[in-house]
């Protein structure tokens, strides 16, 4: 790994606006480059929104209309995989000389996925991946997605990986992925509570690499008509998500952040000279491994989405 500045885009959404949020995203992504950062992290699902009104206990109610005029908005307002739209974030990033992580709805047909690309520095997709396992109310909006792109991704110069939200408190994604020899890992959160946190740095500890633990800003009037059956969810000082991003390091030590509460670019110059420092005690992948005794097989092919697909 080359030491490089990494960053985090703690923005708001355009809500359920897929154009709008890119815009955002481009203009992030220029920002960025003029603050020297080479690697940007985006939150999960940051194109269009986190859907937290699928928290909402009215949302998973039969014939419920609110549900149903939400979640057509979402469809509507989602990303295809490749597509156009995407096609402005991989030129943005080649323009700038700056690799993105970026968390979006994926839509294919009627059906949505939670998932992120990872674009490098030269303008290439180099990574598309889901989600594994939806979480609670999260099952009635995403499908479950697979393991084919649960890798670490050469961006030139640095291995990176990632997980998405409740995916840190599954044991074998995190040793998969320390197994491909993550370097810096991107944890996508659609904000940062306490419990994420400590994921995140726990994370970082296990792995010996560091953390860009990403979170976005969400107030309830962002969010469209379509959207109100988040109306009646809780706030912390008047917003629904509050951001909380923060850069870890692989001794799981904040670098930079946590940042609460307001749009920000939070950024850290990360030395590659604490990866081998903090493996002196720990190694996952290695010398505290006993792959003698344990055994992980993965299947990395992806499946087909529809019956008819060849």
């Amino acid at each position: 790994m080359r030491e490089l500045r990494a960053g985090i885009a703690q923005l708001r959404p355009a809500v359920l606006d897929a154009e709008g949020t890119v815009d955002r995203v481009v203009a992030a992504i220029e920002r960025a480059a003029k603050d020297g950062v080479t690697l940007l992290a985006f939150p999960e699902t940051f194109v269009p929104v986190y859907p937290l009104w699928c928290d909402a206990g009215a949302f998973g109610q039969w014939e419920h209309d609110p549900a149903k005029t939400a979640h057509a908005a979402l469809i509507d307002a989602s990303m295809e995989v490749p597509s156009p739209l995407l096609d402005r974030v991989v030129r943005a990033a080649g323009d700038h000389r700056c690799s993105v992580v970026l968390g979006l709805n994926e839509r294919v047909g009627r059906t949505l996925y939670n998932a992120f690309v990872v674009v490098d520095r030269e303008g290439r997709l180099v990574q598309h991946r889901r989600k594994l396992v939806p979480t609670h109310g999260e099952r009635l909006v995403w499908k479950p997605g697979d393991a084919h792109d649960l890798v670490a991704t050469d961006i030139g110069g640095a291995k990176v990986g990632g997980l998405i939200c409740w995916e840190h408190w599954m044991p074998l994604p995190r040793q998969v992925l320390h197994d491909a020899g993550e370097e810096i890992h991107v944890a996508l959160w659609p904000t940062l509570r306490e419990m994420y946190m400590i994921a995140s740095r726990h994370y970082a500890f296990e792995g010996r690499c560091f953390v860009l633990a990403a979170g976005m800003i969400l107030g309830p009037d962002d969010l469209p008509e379509s959207a109100a059956i988040a109306g009646d969810m809780a706030t912390t000082d008047g917003l629904l998500l509050d951001g909380g991003s923060a850069i870890i390091g692989p001794d799981g030590s904040l670098l930079a952040g946590p940042v609460h509460g307001v749009e920000a670019l939070v950024t850290a110059d990360l030395d590659p000279a604490l990866l081998d420092r903090e493996a002196l005690a720990l190694d996952v992948s290695g010398h505290y491994a006993r792959a003698d005794l344990f055994r992980l097989d993965v299947d990395q092919r992806r499946p087909r989405t529809r019956p008819s697909d060849g």
